[in-house]
């Protein structure tokens, strides 16, 4: 808290030196002292205003350290999304591998018969293993 003093004895005995009445030197200097009084007291009133503004506007060792428990918590949440979706992608996969293989045995079985067909087609137009028009 700072506070600032004021010598009234010695500013009384300025105006009595310098030919200012007695009374009147009394009356100065404790008007003048009265006045600094208000003032000292209004500004430390704003210094405290300023000091509580200021003082929630500043993070503090514990908020700086809730901070990063919370970072972590992220952290550690976005790994185990990764780990699911790594999972899960895996899982994917491996069902995509079954079908493109039944996929793969369903296309070569049509082209087998496909090619049965054909050739039986063949065999009939061109008369081979005996059939006749």
């Amino acid at each position: 808290m700072t506070t600032m003093t004021f010598d009234s004895l010695g500013y009384f005995e300025k105006l009595k030196s310098a030919g200012v009445p007695e009374e009147q030197a009394k009356v100065q200097a404790a008007a003048l002292r009265e006045q600094l009084d208000a003032q000292n007291t209004a500004v430390q009133r704003l210094i405290e205003s300023y000091d509580e503004s200021s003082r929630k506007e500043l993070a503090t060792k514990g908020d700086v350290q809730d901070t990063r428990l919370e970072i972590e918590k992220v952290r550690a949440e976005v790994e185990k999304v990764r780990a699911e979706l790594k999972t899960d992608i895996e899982k994917v996969r491996a069902e995509l591998k079954i079908d493109i293989e039944k996929v793969k045995y369903d296309l070569l079985k049509w082209q087998i018969a496909g090619w049965v067909a054909l050739a039986a087609i063949m065999a009939k137009g061109f008369g081979w293993l005996g059939f006749v028009n």
